[in-house]
């Protein structure tokens, strides 16, 4: 899958405890702006209704040749995964403190793929953890890159 945008800040705040790739349902002039990287998954989610999984808040932005007047960047969108998927991801959201967000949209083929994930809210000392743990890769690569 060639990945068009990451969701940076997930990784950030939350714990991924488990990774899904599924399909999006798309207009023609939404996939064209996917293609032309004009996606931003900050704030999105997905909602399970009726054994049914629908993307929420992602911002796709309208797509510069379109005539069209009436177009709703923020319009919700159905996903497609497999029912054995769905009822996993139904499993997940039974715990407290778990809830399902975008980690990163991309095309595989002429189809565009979205990575969802099960999510567990980080604390303040785990993102702190998160912090140093990113500094001293950085140190490593300076100090490896010299050599």
């Amino acid at each position: 899958m060639k990945l068009i945008n990451k969701n940076k800040k997930a990784y950030f705040d939350y714990e991924v405890i488990d990774e899904y790739t599924a399909g999006i349902i798309l207009t023609g002039p939404e996939i064209k702006s996917i293609r032309g990287g004009h996606v931003n998954l900050k704030g999105g989610y997905v909602s399970i209704q009726n054994v049914e999984a629908f993307l929420k808040n992602v911002n796709i932005s309208r797509y510069k040749h379109d005539s069209s007047s009436d177009y709703d960047p923020f319009r919700i969108r159905k996903l497609l995964l497999k029912e054995v998927e769905l009822h996993k991801i139904i499993n997940h959201l039974n715990t407290q403190g778990v809830t399902v967000i975008p980690l990163a949209i991309g095309l595989e083929g002429k189809y565009a793929k979205i990575q969802i994930g099960v999510v567990r809210g980080k604390k303040k000392h785990d993102k702190r953890h998160s912090i140093k743990d990113r500094d001293v890769k950085r140190q490593m690569d300076r100090i490896t890159k010299n050599y």
